[in-house]
């Protein structure tokens, strides 16, 4: 299959070229701007007319004038390209790369109608797992906690556990609990990412955090009724007022509890900055629209593949 993008309202990154070629054979792309309608149709024929193309995505910046919405109607009536549909890039990214768009523009009001908190099937089915889940991690806990007590005395000397207060449903605020894979002093210059190769956390800490051992503890604030299993990851308010003000529709992750780990969480790298965020919140909100039991376990299924591989930030 190829696929043919017109426009550049949505900017893929080579994460997304990446995972769109597991797809398609072929990706071509067409600019397209205001008042070049015309050029615009004579690209697109002179693509269509080389190679059999299974989409035609509209992802233009500025409105698609009557022209062109005639020409893209006739052209599946064609007997040679009767194969071709045409999609938004909205659908696109919901279908292949299990992402939602969001819109540059935080006063389309139509775009909250598709984020939705649980309902009480989906909250219900959502506790259970989390109990099940937390029960296991509860005991996981109790006997590696020893373990990691003694390299955290031998290579950081202080407390095991690293509490800090997170956001979480509707805004509030809570201690989430973590094991300490940084050094005691970590923020005394302030506030900043994790990178991935941070000085500011020790040895064993490097292999807490790519194994995710340092995340077991957050079943108690699963028990505790603060967290999912599986949810958006958890936040602190100093990047959450900082985001807010950068990328729209960010504060729509707090509809729905934090989790341990999440759908971005195992699509994405580890963020450093305002792009990453908006590219995990993509993920995070696709999660919430699309929510199922069976994305619940898909979920799971590549958290344990970043467990066992090693892949985590």
């Amino acid at each position: 299959m190829s696929l043919l993008i017109i426009g550049s309202k949505y900017d893929f990154d080579k994460l997304d070229i990446k995972r769109l070629k597991t797809k398609f054979k072929t990706i071509s792309f067409i600019n397209h701007q205001e008042n070049l309608s015309r050029q615009t149709r004579k690209e697109i024929e002179n693509l269509i007319t080389t190679k059999p193309y299974k989409y035609l995505v509209i992802n233009t910046k500025v409105p698609v004038d009557s022209k062109m919405i005639k020409y893209l109607t006739l052209l599946q009536f064609r007997k040679q390209h009767r194969k071709i549909r045409i999609i938004t890039i909205e659908k696109l990214l919901e279908r292949y790369l299990k992402k939602c768009y969001i819109p540059e523009d935080d006063r389309d009001l139509n775009f909250l109608n598709d984020i939705k908190p649980y309902n009480f099937v989906q909250l219900t089915v959502k506790r259970i797992v989390d109990y099940l889940g937390a029960g296991v991690l509860f005991v996981v806990h109790f006997f590696v906690k020893f373990y990691v007590k003694k390299k955290i005395d031998k290579q950081s000397p202080g407390d095991i556990y690293f509490s800090q207060k997170r956001v979480g449903l509707n805004n509030k605020e809570f201690n989430c609990i973590k094991f300490r894979s940084m050094s005691l002093d970590a923020e005394k210059n302030g506030a900043k990412f994790a990178s991935q190769n941070d000085d500011r956390v020790f040895e064993f800490g490097k292999f807490m955090r790519k194994t995710r051992i340092d995340e077991i503890p957050q079943c108690i604030n699963v028990l505790r009724g603060e967290m999912h299993l599986i949810g958006p990851r958890p936040e602190r308010k100093y990047w959450i007022d900082l985001f807010e003000k950068e990328i729209p529709y960010y504060n729509e992750r707090h509809l729905v509890r934090p989790g341990i780990t999440g759908w971005a969480q195992v699509n994405y790298p580890y963020g450093t900055n305002a792009y990453d965020a908006k590219q995990k919140l993509m993920y995070d909100l696709y999660y919430i629209k699309h929510w199922s039991l069976w994305l619940e376990i898909l979920t799971i299924a590549k958290t344990l593949a970043v467990v066992f591989g090693k892949k985590g930030r």
